[in-house]
């Protein structure tokens, strides 16, 4: 395994950076940072907000070897440091996090390991272990063999609440169309490092202020998993809020960009307090 090479794609006005405070926002598997560039238009008058893309999509490079998500993490802290260099003191940057399904996954596994780094962390559309590895790995080889494209079908039922992609045509299919552009192999390391994933016995360790959103319709990361990531933390003394949207599936910031803002607002406004 490698830490993979990812890239950051800045959602918010430009400006001398670190006049806001950094908000870093992670992508579910499949998409890109346009999931994020409605909710971070919102938040962008308030926040430094970067985006990254996983491996073989979007600005990433393709992934040449395996990785877990906790490798993935530890490339998010590099990337951070790459665009927010050390304060005069030496003192790395803090930054906001929120991430959606993979995006939130790597967040958790943000907290566990360089909780030091992060001010708030919103997880969104996740949990501490998410479908099987039987799946993952089923899906990792049938991507290899037939290409993203054979995934949009099933992506576009999962990932969407009911009438969206009626209401929003135009960014459902650019949604939809990164997916289609995403290289295969690395879209197939990202379902290993799914495979792999599970941090149930290590939430009781994460001590950073921790926001869990969850879709009503979704099907791969119901409320019910939401609770469950908030019930290890607080058994271990840390702190942490479930906030549910009704009418919402899997990809929460594109769906409802005006509640995730005003949610993630905020929280974010509560622990800087």
């Amino acid at each position: 395994m490698a830490k993979p090479v990812i890239k950051a794609v800045l959602l918010s006005p430009q400006r001398p950076f670190g006049e806001k405070p950094l908000l870093v926002v992670g992508p579910s598997l499949g998409t890109s940072t346009i999931l994020w560039s409605e909710t971070a238009a919102l938040l962008g008058d308030e926040y430094d907000v970067i985006g990254w893309d996983l491996p073989g999509h979007g600005m990433s490079p393709a992934a040449a070897e395996t990785f877990s998500v906790a490798e993935l993490a530890d490339a998010v802290v590099e990337l951070v440091d790459s665009v927010a260099p050390a304060s005069s003191g030496g003192q790395p940057t803090r930054f906001h996090y929120a991430g959606v399904s993979l995006g939130g996954a790597t967040g958790l596994q943000l907290a566990i390991a360089h909780s030091e780094r992060l001010r708030s962390l919103s997880v969104q559309c996740s949990g501490a272990k998410l479908g099987t590895p039987e799946g993952w790995l089923e899906r990792a080889g049938t991507v290899r063999t037939q290409g993203t494209p054979v995934m949009i079908q099933g992506s576009a039922q999962r990932w969407f609440g009911p009438g969206f992609m009626d209401r929003q045509p135009e960014l459902s299919s650019r949604l939809l169309h990164a997916l289609r552009d995403a290289d295969r192999f690395s879209y197939a390391f990202c379902c290993e490092a799914l495979a792999g994933y599970d941090v149930r016995a290590e939430l009781g360790s994460i001590t950073v202020p921790t926001q869990l959103v969850a879709g009503v319709e979704d099907s791969v990361a119901p409320p019910s998993t939401a609770t469950e990531v908030a019930d290890g933390i607080t058994a271990g003394g840390g702190t942490a809020v479930v906030e549910t949207l009704d009418g919402v599936a899997h990809l929460a910031p594109a769906e409802a960009p005006a509640a995730v803002a005003d949610l993630m607002r905020g929280f974010m406004k509560e622990v800087s307090a």
